[in-house]
């Protein structure tokens, strides 16, 4: 990702129902929290505490989870539309 794609992803706002979003990404990839968390150089607590809606993501890390879509969309192995 080039720094311009990157600063205008940390400047998107946070999805409005983001607890369900990863649950989604997770359950359309059939990946556990902790595979999840691994993929995004979080911890298992930290996608838990997301899913759980006690927590929001960093920029960064919300970063990190669009690129991973990006990525999984790409593939054709998720589908959010």
């Amino acid at each position: 990702m080039e720094l311009m794609e990157l600063e205008e992803e940390l400047m998107k706002p946070i999805h409005p129902d983001y607890p369900s979003l990863v649950k989604e990404v997770r359950r359309q990839l059939a990946i556990s929290q902790e595979d999840l968390a691994r993929e995004l150089g979080v911890s298992y607590a930290t996608v838990n505490r997301w899913e759980n809606s006690q927590a929001k993501p960093s920029k960064l890390a919300r970063a990190q989870l669009d690129a991973f879509c990006d990525r999984m969309l790409k593939e054709g192995r998720l589908d959010l539309g």
